[in-house]
């Protein structure tokens, strides 16, 4: 117990809403532990937007301040280390253990609220899965314990009987029909993040296969495609245009194996004795830029692959890694790029509920036709003169800009500040326009600024 630490953090969120400033700086404390290579692991979401972390050793009035290595935000584990000698004396790291079986004791050790010092709750294992990582709704590998988790013990290790970490508390399950439900990152995963950080100086994520699938459950379905009864797979229903292996799947390909591991019908695969998982594990296990092999049922005949994996890249991300948001603002409209965060900061946690149809729409189907396409709105409207009769827009996509299409946020600002014509003229979806004249528009521009004390008509990454 003495390798698990209590992590102070100060965190400065941005401001999505208002992407020219930061929001109020707020603290937080969760839990950590040490491994080998004067490392400490902790979760993502605890350090995350940081301005100062510190960690205290159990028994010690000692804060010593800590400097993060790498996020993970996928799974939600991050990497830190101080730099002061003081604060390895004495402690040993933990030894990770190996993925436990159901029913096999957990002891989850960290510093959750309603008390100063260290917490011990156990449990055991009562699911082994393919968890949704709440932090930033990816599918990766995860332990459902029934020790209690709560807010603080985020980070914290999970012992077996033997005394050696099988996982990170992450997250529970807050919901009036369960009780006692907490997840756990297992070591599978955590050794992914080690081992990519190692092999990588940096952290480069978990691939994805890039494509939607759909069950072949149905036999009219499978005799359809040419199946036979002992073949079995899953039917692609779409591929990303920008993912590697858009060059050589198809839709309505049936996948029938992943380096050579069978798929069954329903997507599944064997895992461990008596028990199978979903199929996007194997590819999980793999790292970015890695190869693998995939057999496909195409027209009745069997064709196999060789396809390079890659991170995910969405229309609307999951989180834009610490980076400030970007924006653009030419007389009084806010142009920004959407993405999960700025839904959040929009629209609250419920964001599902309450965003507009549309943009929900793009969130969950819509596919990134090139590496740097973005999804761009008209945030909101500083109210103007020069902006008369256009202040109830928010929030609404822009399409094209005097006739032509709109790729991402730094297109967007280049072509208005490189515009010659009469007037600026934007098209909206709904089959909305803004037309302003340009020589008034560029010239209200910096009043609306000054008047609003905003810094620059555009956010840095904008500039270079």
């Amino acid at each position: 117990m003495d390798a698990v630490v209590k992590v102070f953090c100060v965190h400065t969120e941005p401001n999505f809403s208002l992407p020219w400033q930061r929001k109020r700086q707020y603290s937080s404390s969760s839990s950590g532990f040490i491994i080998g290579g004067r490392r400490v692991l902790t979760n993502a979401h605890s350090v995350e937007h940081h301005t100062q972390v510190k960690l205290k050793k159990r028994g010690s009035d000692t804060k010593y301040l800590a400097t993060v290595l790498s996020i993970g935000t996928e799974c939600d584990i991050a990497m830190l280390t101080v730099n002061d000698d003081e604060f390895w004396e004495g402690v040993s790291p933990l030894e990770f253990g190996d993925l436990p079986a159901l029913q096999d004791a957990v002891t989850v050790v960290g510093y959750p609220i309603g008390g100063y010092t260290i917490s011990v709750t156990s449990g055991v294992v009562s699911r082994i899965e393919i968890l949704s990582y709440v932090h930033v709704s990816t599918e990766l590998l995860g332990l459902q314990i029934d020790a209690a988790i709560n807010s603080g013990n985020s980070g914290g290790p999970a012992f077996n009987d033997k005394g050696k970490c099988v996982g990170i508390a992450f997250q529970s399950l807050k919901h009036e029909d369960a009780e006692n439900i907490g997840y756990v990152i297992p070591t599978p995963v955590i050794m992914h993040f080690t081992q990519d950080y190692e092999k990588n100086g940096a952290y480069t994520g978990f691939p994805i296969i890039g494509i939607e699938w759909q069950k072949m459950e149905n036999p009219d379905l499978r005799l359809s495609v040419g199946m036979t009864h002992n073949q079995k797979g899953v039917r692609i229903r779409r591929v990303e245009p920008t993912a590697p292996e858009s060059n050589v799947l198809k839709p309505s390909d049936v996948i029938l194996s992943f380096d050579g591991v069978d798929i069954a019908n329903d997507g599944t695969v064997p895992f461990r004795h008596g028990e199978r998982i979903g199929f996007s594990y194997l590819v999980s296990q793999k790292y970015t830029g890695d190869d693998a092999r995939v057999k496909v049922l195409r027209k009745s005949k069997t064709l196999e692959f060789k396809i390079k994996l890659n991170a995910h890249k969405r229309l609307i991300p999951a989180h834009i890694r610490g980076k400030p948001p970007s924006y653009y603002i030419v007389a009084g409209f806010v142009f920004s790029a959407v993405s999960v965060p700025y839904l959040c900061s929009e629209y609250g946690k419920d964001y599902e509920f309450d965003a507009p149809v549309k943009l929900m729409d793009k969130l969950l189907h819509a596919m990134a036709q090139s590496i740097d396409e973005q999804l761009v709105v008209v945030s909101q409207v500083l109210v103007a003169d020069i902006n008369i009769g256009y202040e109830e827009l928010v929030n609404t996509q822009v399409i094209a800009f005097n006739g032509k299409p709109v790729k991402n946020l730094k297109n967007l600002a280049n072509m208005v500040e490189a515009c010659k014509e009469e007037y600026l003229k934007f098209d909206l979806d709904y089959d909305q326009i803004v037309v302003l004249q340009t020589k008034n528009a560029k010239a209200a521009t910096s009043d609306i600024l000054a008047m609003h004390c905003i810094p620059s008509a555009m956010s840095d990454d904008l500039k270079a």
